[in-house]
């Protein structure tokens, strides 16, 4: 199980709007998809190891 770190973020408003309506969209926390949209475009980048399924 991997750990999770606390991170500050300085975003834009727009920005932030933008995530935050998102967010709601997918039903996740904002902090969620942030996470997901960071891990989906390390992946299509070829930047993050692909995880195994337990």
């Amino acid at each position: 199980m991997s750990k999770k770190k606390s991170f500050p973020l300085r975003i834009n408003e727009d920005i932030l709007s933008a995530v935050q309506q998102w967010a709601a969209d997918d039903l996740r926390s904002v902090n969620a998809e942030i996470e997901y949209l960071l891990r989906e475009a390390l992946r299509k980048s070829g930047r993050l190891k692909k995880q195994q399924k337990k």
